[in-house]
């Protein structure tokens, strides 16, 4: 999805042994952005009954930085998964040449 020329939200839905099980394209956006519902995420998760999920969109711009819409939602849908025992395990931005993890970089 890095090379695409508009936003993509993606989710991948893990099972207890983080295999995944069931993956799916949330939204396609625009050039700047692309929407976010946290309730379809988690009832798509609890269909699925996954314990955990890796959310992931692209940057068209190219820029490997998370934006503060970026950290926002991201702990957000952190919050939300703690409740229903879902964990969100990463966040990952995608481009063109690299990608950005939001564990790795330690902002999960």
């Amino acid at each position: 999805i890095g090379e695409l020329a508009h936003e993509e939200f993606w989710v991948l839905y893990l099972n207890n042994s983080n295999k995944i099980i069931h993956k799916a394209v949330l939204s396609k956006g625009g050039i700047t952005g692309t929407v976010v519902d946290i309730r379809l995420i988690f009832k798509s998760a609890l269909e699925n009954q996954a314990t955990s999920l890796i959310l992931s969109h692209n940057h068209p711009s190219g820029k490997l930085q998370a934006s503060e819409a970026d950290r926002a939602i991201t702990q957000r849908l952190k919050i939300a998964g703690q409740h229903l025992d879902i964990l969100v395990l990463d966040h990952v931005i995608i481009t063109e040449t690299g990608y950005l993890s939001f564990a790795d970089e330690g902002i999960l």
